[in-house]
């Protein structure tokens, strides 16, 4: 028998002045989920069955960037979207523009499973989430009035934000603008033309291994504060922001364009397959090397049972486990 072990992550990129009460909430969120992800896998159950239940947990959960507390588009609705992959035949699902459907990582599961297709988007995807009889909402179910806020803030700046939480005391369009532009010139790190100080969490996502040794991942995202309508990101992309395979498994977060780019979450199981490297060394040089430009983190397990993450940006919210009973929750290096 092969050893068990999972991943989460609740998105890359962290105000380093985030309160301490906000960390603590982000713990105990990756915390709760983690666990639900153990209880499964020493109840046995399968990689692909586990990386379902801990997204649909943190899809619950408003405190990410996913589910109902989902970043709005310029039109102030909820577009979301999903993957899931299961190492075992690298069989995949993927779903995007998705505005109704309670849990969208169940939905792209059904699209691996209950359809002839890959990945769905729109209102296909609604249609088909209504054929299946999976949970549907109105899309008001997804906004919170902290999002609504945010979203107003990210207009007045005239940008594109990962996700809007913790603006800064005193924080208007001008002083926005003028961070922006100092961190340009290199006083700090931007990400999407804002400072990195007034991000906060975004996508999630699981990877895993079960007691047979067969991986799984799963990512699910609101996208970006502000963003266009109809805009995709990674997180349903196969091989860009999800991929598993005999190997290992992953899931990666932070700016979309860049990881798309380097389709990154494909890269780690690639260095591993074809130079031989181990995980976390794949893992490193993926995220050290072939980001080209842009933040992004990742997590990850192989076949093996080992875990291991990386980022190149402040902080990453995050939590592992494994079968020899090792558990952590951080957010740091």
């Amino acid at each position: 028998m092969a050893r068990w072990a999972i991943a989460i992550h609740g998105g890359a990129g962290v105000d380093p002045n985030l309160p301490e009460k906000s960390q603590e909430e982000a713990k105990r969120v990756l915390a709760r989920c983690l666990q639900a992800g153990v209880d499964l896998l020493r109840g046995g159950a399968s990689a692909v069955d586990v990386v379902e239940a801990v997204v649909r947990e943190l899809e619950t959960d408003p405190f990410f960037n996913s589910g109902r507390g989902s970043a709005l588009t310029r039109r102030g609705t909820v577009e979301m979207e999903a993957s899931i992959m299961d190492g075992r035949g690298r069989r995949c699902g993927a779903v995007s523009g998705v505005s109704t459907v309670k849990n969208p990582v169940s939905l792209a599961r059904r699209v691996m499973e209950k359809s002839p297709h890959s990945y769905l988007a729109f209102e296909g995807a609604e249609e088909f989430a209504r054929e299946q009889g999976l949970e549907t909402v109105d899309n008001s179910y997804f906004i919170t009035e902290d999002n609504i806020g945010m979203l107003k803030l990210a207009k007045e700046a005239g940008t594109i934000l990962f996700d809007y939480r913790i603006p800064l005391p005193g924080t208007d369009s001008c002083s926005l603008q003028a961070g922006a532009d100092s961190n340009r010139n290199g006083n700090g790190m931007v990400m999407n033309g804002l400072p990195i100080s007034i991000y906060a969490p975004e996508t999630v996502g699981c990877a895993v291994v079960d007691s047979n040794g067969f991986c799984a991942a799963a990512t699910s995202t609101g996208g970006l504060m502000n963003k266009m309508t109809g805009r995709i990101g990674d997180s349903p992309l196969i091989g860009s922001g999800t991929y598993a395979c005999d190997a290992c498994a992953v899931s990666c977060t932070g700016e979309g364009e860049a990881i798309i780019r380097c389709t990154l979450a494909r890269d780690v199981a690639a260095v591993m397959e074809y130079k031989g490297l181990p995980l976390q060394e794949a893992v490193d040089y993926c995220v050290k090397e072939r980001l080209d430009e842009g933040f992004a983190g990742l997590i990850a397990v192989s076949k093996t049972g080992e875990v291991a993450y990386g980022f190149n940006c402040t902080g990453m919210f995050r939590g592992c486990a494994t079968e020899d009973g090792f558990m952590e929750v951080g957010i740091w290096e």
